[in-house]
């Protein structure tokens, strides 16, 4: 009896790590390079795993808000990736730096050249944005992900305070508050212009950066579910070759 409690419990915590796990790599995110500051600008990278062992992930469309309109969108050229910039009219427009404007980026797609996301591997498709609103602590920015297979991920549903994460959740970006001087932590737009140059060493560097890190930690949530595994499959393992011991006695 006390090797099947023991068999079981590994089992279960196998199980658990797993499902605790899962969700450090499974859906699309939006992180910010640094701080998104309100009122100021900023490079964000959308990170998009792909969660399918037979399938690559093609197409990524990302509809930006149209409640918080951004003046600027500036996507970040990816090796293997076309991008396609949507704009829409305004119904009010905005007055940025002392000039109306009347349009808006309402989406922004990337559509694979060849392969795109195999599986295993994540992408991250930075874009530069601004200037963010100061009436709002988050941007929601909805996102469908395309498979290889023709398969669509909505991940469109939007995260509820004080309620479970729900199954599909779209990503959301958190904004931070401007200094007590009123000037933004984020880039001013002359500094965002300039990280969208291909050859800022710098922009590349933290580029690498926070890959090396989001990597880092895809790699921690993996380790743990195959840790849960092998505890659990041990404790199976351990049960069973207890019931054969007492069955020979």
């Amino acid at each position: 009896m006390k090797a099947s409690r023991i068999a079981a419990a590994g089992a279960v915590a196998g199980v658990a790590v797993l499902t605790l796990s899962a969700p450090a790599f499974a859906h699309v995110s939006v992180q910010p390079e640094g701080e998104a500051a309100k009122g100021g600008y900023a490079v964000v990278n959308f990170k998009v795993p792909n969660e399918r062992d037979d399938a690559s992930t093609t197409k990524l469309e990302v509809t930006f808000p149209t409640d918080h309109p951004l003046a600027s969108v500036l996507p970040q050229p990816v090796d293997g990736w076309d991008v396609k910039v949507t704009k829409s009219k305004l119904d009010k427009p905005l007055e940025v730096h002392g000039r109306k404007i009347d349009e808006a980026v309402t989406k922004v797609t990337w559509t694979a050249d060849d392969d795109g996301i195999e599986p295993g591997f994540f992408q991250k498709f930075p874009v530069s944005v601004g200037s963010l609103p100061e009436d709002t602590d988050e941007l929601v920015f909805k996102a469908l992900q395309t498979y290889s297979d023709k398969e669509v991920v909505r991940w469109i549903e939007v995260p509820q305070e004080g309620k479970d994460e729900p199954d599909h959740p779209a990503p959301v970006l958190a904004l931070s508050e401007a200094s007590a001087d009123g000037h933004s932590h984020g880039a001013s737009a002359d500094e965002a212009d300039e990280a969208e140059s291909a050859g800022d060493a710098e922009k590349a560097a933290v580029e690498t950066t926070a890959a090396a890190d989001s990597d880092g930690t895809d790699t921690t949530a993996r380790v743990l579910g195959i840790v849960g595994i092998v505890v659990g499959a041990a404790g199976v393992a351990y049960g069973v070759l207890a019931g054969r011991r007492r069955t020979s006695a």
